[in-house]
């Protein structure tokens, strides 16, 4: 088993776990760090609702089964009064976070950020808005002839409280360029997080895996991630989850559970410099996450009141909260619900 008090792993060290390391010894080494790191036993999640504002995206990435041309006849744009109507229904269910995502839409250019932000902090002040991801991020500022630093700046002063990881992949560009070749580099994708931080904004990273990427390209990802907490970044979580192939032009087969287990457990042992890492129970199911729990994994993300996006490729898993809790509870741990920022609201009872 991996010392915790060893130096900080190499990316060799890492590779040689990942092709060759026992699964149940790099659980075992994961679920080390996890005890050292959250000693109290808590296991935690946030309720929250995803808003997909547009499906109209002009990345047609090959892994994606969610968006459409403007031109489709599905193509949409929310109105803010369906938004706002979704955003109540988070409210009336206890929920705190709102991650508002969609597609690269050419037509949506800052205002419409800044106008819908401003009004959902004033209807809604006890909702955490952890929304957008690089990519859009970078795609506003463009539809707006404006640079980054202004993007950004305006987008936090209307009410952008933080930014989550969507849209990472695989941050290699060779990868990159051959499943998304519309879409931002992978530096891109880091400039956006550094910057946020730098505004004092909390992040997230991911990763999707077992599309076409090589395990030199999931380990070098890990690493890229860790160099950028390093430099300055704001990461409060890592989740790992898995390619979902369904209705996809990519096509293929997605990750096998003893994959996505030795993926998440060397997350944990790599990523040293953050503190918390989410089980995906949305693409592996409840039981998968209650073994993730062993695995490295000291959060199950969000209850999801609404999720599009993974849906699309057909993989619909569903939790309700008292699920989680429950879930949580038979695995041994302390359920709470937490905030975007991982402070603790309330612990249930078993």
């Amino acid at each position: 088993m991996i010392s915790i008090s060893d130096a900080r792993i190499a990316r060799t060290a890492a590779l040689d776990l990942l092709l060759n390391g026992d699964l149940l010894t790099l659980g075992k080494s994961a679920d080390e760090i996890r005890r050292r790191l959250h000693p109290d036993g808590l296991v935690t999640f946030v309720v929250d609702r995803n808003v997909n504002y547009t499906n109209i995206c002009e990345s047609h990435c090959t892994f994606c089964a969610f968006y459409r041309s403007n031109d489709a006849a599905d193509a949409y744009v929310l109105t803010r009064e369906q938004i706002f109507g979704k955003i109540a229904e988070l409210v009336e269910q206890g929920g705190t976070q709102l991650l508002m995502q969609g597609g690269l839409n050419p037509d949506l250019k800052i205002g419409f950020f800044e106008d819908l932000f401003r009004e959902i902090k004033k209807r809604f002040p006890t909702i955490r808005n952890h929304s957008l991801s690089p990519a859009e991020v970078i795609c506003i500022a463009a539809n707006s002839a404006l640079t980054l630093d202004e993007t950004l700046l305006r987008l936090k002063n209307a009410g952008l409280d933080s930014i989550p990881g969507g849209g990472a992949e695989i941050l290699v560009d060779e990868v990159r360029s051959s499943i998304s070749p519309r879409k931002i580099g992978w530096q891109q994708w880091g400039e956006v997080m550094l910057k946020a931080a730098g505004l004092g904004m909390p992040t997230t990273a991911t990763m999707m895996f077992g599309s076409s990427e090589k395990p030199e390209d999931i380990v070098e990802h890990l690493f890229r991630v860790r160099e950028m907490q390093d430099q300055g970044g704001s990461f409060t979580a890592f989740i790992p989850w898995t390619y979902q192939p369904g209705n996809t032009e990519l096509g293929g087969t997605t990750a096998t559970g003893v994959d996505y287990l030795k993926v998440l457990a060397l997350s944990r042992i790599v990523l040293d410099n953050i503190p918390n890492i989410q089980a995906s129970w949305v693409t592996q199911g409840a039981k998968m996450a209650s073994v993730a729990l062993f695995f490295g994994a000291n959060d199950l993300g969000g209850t999801m009141l609404e999720e599009n996006v993974v849906a699309a490729a057909g993989c619909s898993f569903c939790m309700s909260q008292q699920e989680m809790i429950t879930l949580i509870h038979g695995a041994g741990f302390r359920a709470a619900q937490r905030t975007t920022t991982y402070s603790i609201l309330r612990e249930f009872t078993v």
